[in-house]
């Protein structure tokens, strides 16, 4: 979005802004999907009515799922966790933890009641890495976080000029880039590998995943070490994505963006 926010037309009560806002209740919405959680190849979830669950002001939902659609023998109530246990796990505190026992096999902080009444006959469980072994909906497996089916991903090829920079050091510069618009999220610009200059760039040994496009197979610092991992590709996205394979996107939030020859 370009800085100069002049040329928006004013908010009302009778026009608003759809995105990026959210709600700042708790919110949810019904899904059909056939979704399973598994480990040790028991299925400790196996639902096909579920609920999306937004907490208040987020945008990453999790999964609510009935009791009766939950291995709840196989979990025990835990004492909360000593620290925070990743992004995408419930953000406030919820009613109760639970650990998953399967055979000898313990999992810590694996699933959670939240603390809203109107919630009382659902768990969360989690899917962050480590957790669960592996997750489906239908046949398709899917993993970090539930897709939000109200968000939309589009890969897009641009001819637009796009310079990407740090301190007058100019990073990546061209004008085939495929851009990545997401629902209520900050465009992203991927770039040919040949228009990227790898001499201001290191290699690091982060990974990250997301739902709607993949598992990335590098991220990349600034050379002189002033930030880390600014930068990463995807080697082999999902289909939906796949424009973006081999190209280089940065965290142009925490660099010197421009775009059609204005700042952004």
């Amino acid at each position: 979005m370009p800085t100069d926010q002049t040329w928006l037309p004013p908010v009302t009560a009778n026009l608003v802004q759809r995105f990026p806002a959210y709600p700042e209740t708790w919110s949810f919405q019904p899904s059909e999907r056939w979704v399973r959680g598994f480990a040790d190849d028991v299925a400790i979830v196996d639902s096909r009515r579920q609920l999306l669950v937004w907490e208040p002001g987020h945008k990453v939902p999790e999964y609510g799922f009935p009791l009766a659609d939950i291995r709840t023998d196989l979990f025990e109530e835990a004492d909360p966790p000593g620290a925070d246990l990743g992004y995408y796990r419930p953000r406030r505190a919820p009613a109760q933890w639970y650990d998953l026992r399967i055979g000898d096999r313990l999992v810590r902080h694996a699933a959670w009641s939240w603390d809203v009444p109107e919630l009382g006959g659902f768990l969360g469980v989690s899917w962050f890495p480590g957790v669960l072994d592996r997750w489906l909906e239908e046949e398709q497996p899917v993993f970090t976080h539930p897709r939000d089916q109200f968000s939309r991903v589009d890969a897009l090829p641009s001819s637009r000029p796009v310079t990407v920079s740090r301190d007058g050091v100019v990073l990546a510069d061209s004008d085939e880039t495929v851009i990545v618009y997401e629902t209520g999220l900050l465009p992203r610009y991927y770039f040919p590998p040949e228009h990227v200059d790898f001499s201001a760039l290191t290699a690091s040994g982060t990974a990250s995943s997301c739902p709607y496009k993949g598992h990335t197979t590098q991220y990349w610092s600034l050379a002189d070490g002033s930030l880390d991992d600014v930068a990463w590709s995807y080697g082999d996205p999902k289909e939906d994505v796949a424009a973006i394979a081999g190209r280089v996107a940065f965290y142009t939030e925490r660099l010197d963006l421009t775009v059609d020859g204005e700042r952004r």
